[in-house]
């Protein structure tokens, strides 16, 4: 596989916005852990390689264990997710895949069990961010396997 284009250069203001939006995210309260996962998650639905070799490689710096990792895209039949965890990850598939449902109303009554207005909005937001992500990287071709995690992460 060959990269068609590299986004960073080739469109630098592309790059900063969305950077933007993570930086946005990350100050935004939720929990990393659950942002990692949810973006594991919805790049697993888009099939998004450099996606999912970078958030599996992150969650994994920051300590997540392997077997909620390995079973991630079987969350509803497992025990290791919180009830929050479970809502998020309901959500971030509604949202992916909007066109099957448009979010159906038992999973947002679901979802604002354990999220406030505000989180809901942050969650959606990280949700549309790596939808777009794995967008833009699927169209690039961007080739997995390069990306390594920061030093210093926590969950």
């Amino acid at each position: 596989m060959e990269s068609r284009f590299t986004i960073s250069s080739a469109a630098p203001g592309v790059y900063q916005a969305m950077s933007g939006l993570e930086r946005y995210l990350r100050e935004s309260g939720l929990e990393g852990s659950l942002l990692h996962l949810i973006k594991l998650r919805a790049s697993q639905i888009n099939g998004c390689a450099y996606c999912l070799d970078m958030h599996w490689k992150d969650l994994r710096a920051a300590g997540e264990g392997e077997q909620r990792l390995y079973s991630l895209d079987a969350w509803r039949e497992c025990p290791y997710y919180s009830e929050r965890e479970r809502a998020a990850l309901a959500w971030t598939e509604a949202v992916t895949l909007v066109r099957d449902g448009h979010v159906p109303d038992a999973v947002y009554e679901e979802v604002r069990r354990h999220f406030s207005e505000k989180e809901i909005c942050d969650l959606t937001l990280a949700v549309a961010a790596i939808n777009s992500w794995n967008r833009l990287l699927i169209a690039a071709r961007t080739v997995p396997g390069t990306y390594q995690p920061a030093k210093t992460h926590a969950l």
